[in-house]
């Protein structure tokens, strides 16, 4: 009887403990804002997880310490612990436990993993291309391209994951979803903003020396937005070239480069507002399809080289020229 009363002390602290320690730990913000349709779905089966893990480590620990103070021996005593040979209920027990607790997480989670990847008949696409070190978001309905995702908010898009040089990853933590974009296929990822704001887009795969700083935007809108955007983008592509050539240095180089006039802040690469004084055209242009050929003291040798084969004669035009306009302003 005894014994019997000693366990079940134990395991009521075990439990009270980590009750406890589950309840601090949900109340707690962890986790960044939920933004998605998608992060309230995956923020559940996280906690879900997490709290029965808590459960069980609280539970183990609270036994642990429990018996070591409980039946400790005393200072005199030198004798062996009686020998035991097993207890048939209490090992059935605690495999059964765990095999319905991870039932239980798998299931759940295959589920919602089912849910979140659901498409309805009116959702977007967005292509994503990843390179080191930025994004390239391109709208087929829209036929633009552009260096920042931009999205309207309550309305699900599918986005279509690839790589042009190594593995990357694709994630916003505030929607919680992430995938690889693997170079040679197409992965996608659903989501389904919630939260209009801007939002980091990060790399979470190491892919080269400038990995940290592989970033770029995404800006939820609200539909009425999203559509103004659109129509400042097609009327951006129809001025100027030197316009044309500051969009496309924010979406192509940006990630990596500082440049005021942009308002980039990349650090991958040099600082453009420093190498850019007093240059001319024919020196911008054999940098950018050529860049091997002049490497700025203190930094690697990390810049695409197919700049030349990926960019038009058009598009390598309007960026020379915005440089060059940027390098007479300094």
């Amino acid at each position: 009887m005894p014994r019997r009363r000693a366990v079940l002390q134990m395991i009521v602290i075990g439990v009270v403990v980590g009750i406890a320690s589950g309840g601090v730990a949900y109340f707690i913000p962890w986790l960044p804002d939920q933004a998605s349709k998608e992060a309230e779905a995956i923020d559940a089966v996280y906690w879900f997880v997490a709290i029965i893990c808590g459960l069980i480590f609280a539970v183990v620990a609270g036994v642990s310490v429990y018996a070591g103070w409980k039946f400790r021996a005393a200072p005199d005593d030198t004798d062996d612990g009686a020998p035991i040979h097993g207890h048939t209920g209490l090992e059935i027990t605690w495999t059964v436990i765990p095999t319905v607790l991870v039932t239980a997480m798998s299931v759940y989670s295959g589920v919602v993993l089912t849910q979140i990847e659901r498409l309805p008949d009116d959702h977007r696409v967005v292509k994503v291309t990843a390179q080191q070190f930025a994004w390239r978001f391109e709208y087929g309905e829209e036929k633009l391209t552009t260096g920042e995702l931009v999205l309207p908010v309550g309305q699900t898009v599918k986005l279509e994951l690839t790589a042009e040089d190594v593995i990357h990853s694709f994630w916003v933590p505030e929607w919680r979803v992430k995938k690889d974009a693997v170079p040679g296929i197409v992965t996608d990822i659903v989501v389904t903003p919630t939260k209009e704001g801007r939002f980091p887009v990060i790399c979470t795969e190491l892919c080269g020396l400038g990995h940290a700083a592989m970033r770029a935007r995404a800006v939820v809108v609200s539909s009425e937005g999203f559509d103004q955007w659109v129509a400042e983008q097609r009327r951006a592509a129809e001025a100027g070239a030197a316009v044309q050539g500051k969009q496309l240095f924010t979406q192509q180089c940006g990630s990596c480069h500082v440049l005021a006039d942009a308002e980039t802040t990349g650090e991958t690469g040099p600082n453009l507002d420093n190498v850019l004084r007093g240059k001319d055209a024919e020196y911008v242009r054999e940098q950018i399809v050529n860049p091997d050929s002049r490497i700025t003291p203190g930094f690697q040798p990390v810049m695409p080289k197919d700049f030349g084969e990926r960019l038009s004669d058009p598009q390598i035009d309007s960026l020379v020229e915005y440089l060059v306009s940027v390098a007479g302003r300094r």
